[in-house]
């Protein structure tokens, strides 16, 4: 199969998944924007057929008109040099264009990249169709948190989709990876795609240490709690502590304390949470918080990496129709997101591409922190030991957990 087929199999593959995505779900609940930091589903729809848009087919058709004249405005995230745009937390006001709209806008530019791939294309083009898939697995992972989110808001607690919980475990008791430390190389390494902020590859130095063979669980973290965890300065950094205190957190987002046991909302209802399966929905000041009460720290970055590295990408992913972390060892990929305690910063010698591409990752290297690993929403296709996640400290509605570090002994 030539380069031109497996790009058009592959753009094939990610839109049909998005639509399936979406099949549970009402026309209403296209359109609700729950909080600043999320989108309506409508949006993220309409937003990844405008990147293919305005990003693959007017590049390639200069003369192309645009689908609709004001999708630029529209549409747009936060591309400063393709021109102003709706406001991030006004999303959710546009009731228009309406939901069988998007619809058609999808299927028109879906024809016409289709139509471009029944050719060879240039190498220029070919690596922005590639990008557009992995930004489009972005937005379904980001469409299924945003959702999560809306739903939890609504006293009727909705279900996204039905699943059964897995079955109740024993707690395994935490063991360690151990690494010797020294010169290791880091980065994405290979032909395969990787975006901009995982290259260059290069060499760093670790001290010896040691990353817990699994997730936080909810029982660890649930004695977190009990013994005054969030109400103990002392355990938490400052700008965390006075979060904390703003924001009234007493535990990770979604959970409920009921008759001495904590449930949770998921995008299967409301479930009684498992002791054994992996903390999610916590910021990274929580996560610290909790390493520091644990005697522990944050891996860094490149010390999640290095174990990582060598492993196959196996987990509770997308795939897995879970929709939730589940209990298990290991779970380098899958289940949560991690949080590291390494800031988002350019690699020695990054230079971001020019043009509105060069703001894809470059702009937010700023205030961040580094997340590794994927989610049990993240596709697995998607995935990698190189892909650098990225957040804000404060921010929790993503399916974000905890992994333990310490220096080696």
């Amino acid at each position: 199969m030539d380069s031109a087929a497996l790009l058009q199999a592959s753009y094939r593959k990610i839109r049909a998944t998005t639509e399936r995505l979406c099949e549970p779900l009402a026309t209403e609940d296209y359109v609700v924007q729950s909080m600043p930091d999320a989108s309506p589903v409508k949006w993220h729809l309409a937003h990844t057929t405008w990147f293919f848009e305005r990003l693959v087919l007017r590049r390639v058709w200069p003369e192309l008109a645009p689908f609709h004249e004001t999708y630029d405005f529209l549409f747009n995230s936060y591309y400063e040099t393709l021109g102003p745009r709706q406001a991030r937390a006004a999303r959710g006001l546009l009731a228009r264009p309406t939901v069988a709209e998007v619809a058609a806008y999808r299927r028109t530019i879906d024809e016409r990249i289709l139509d471009l791939l029944e050719h060879p294309v240039q190498d220029e083009v070919a690596r922005t169709l590639e990008l557009g898939i992995h930004h489009e697995q972005q937005h379904q992972e980001l469409l299924l948190t945003d959702l999560k989110h809306a739903f939890s808001l609504n006293p009727l607690a909705p279900v996204y989709r039905a699943s059964e919980p897995a079955p109740a475990t024993g707690l395994a008791p935490l063991a360690w990876f151990r690494h010797e430390g020294g010169l290791v190389s880091v980065g994405h390494a290979g032909e395969g795609f990787a975006f901009d902020n995982e290259r260059p590859r290069h060499k760093t130095f670790l001290v010896p240490f040691e990353l817990a063979d699994r997730l936080v669980t909810v029982g660890e973290l649930a004695r977190f709690i009990e013994d005054g965890g969030y109400r103990r300065p002392e355990l938490w950094l400052s700008d965390g502590w006075a979060t904390c205190q703003e924001r009234g957190w007493r535990a990770p987002l979604y959970w409920e304390e009921r008759d001495g046991r904590f449930d949770a909302f998921t995008l299967a209802g409301v479930r009684a949470l498992d002791p054994a399966e992996p903390v999610c929905h916590v910021s990274y000041y929580e996560a610290d918080a909790f390493a520091r009460w644990a005697g522990a720290r944050l891996p860094r970055e490149h010390e999640w990496e290095a174990i990582a590295a060598p492993l196959p990408v196996e987990g509770n992913l997308l795939e897995s129709g879970a929709l939730h972390p589940r209990p298990g060892r290991s779970q380098l990929f899958g289940d949560c997101w991690e949080w590291t305690q390494s800031p988002y910063v350019a690699y020695p010698g990054f230079v971001p591409p020019a043009g509105a591409l060069g703001e894809y990752n470059a702009k937010f290297m700023c205030n961040q922190i580094v997340l590794r690993g994927g989610s049990c929403v993240t596709p697995r296709s998607h995935i990698r030991a190189s892909y650098r996640n990225f957040f804000p400290p404060d921010a929790r509605w993503q399916f974000s957990g905890i992994r333990l570090a310490r220096d080696a002994t």
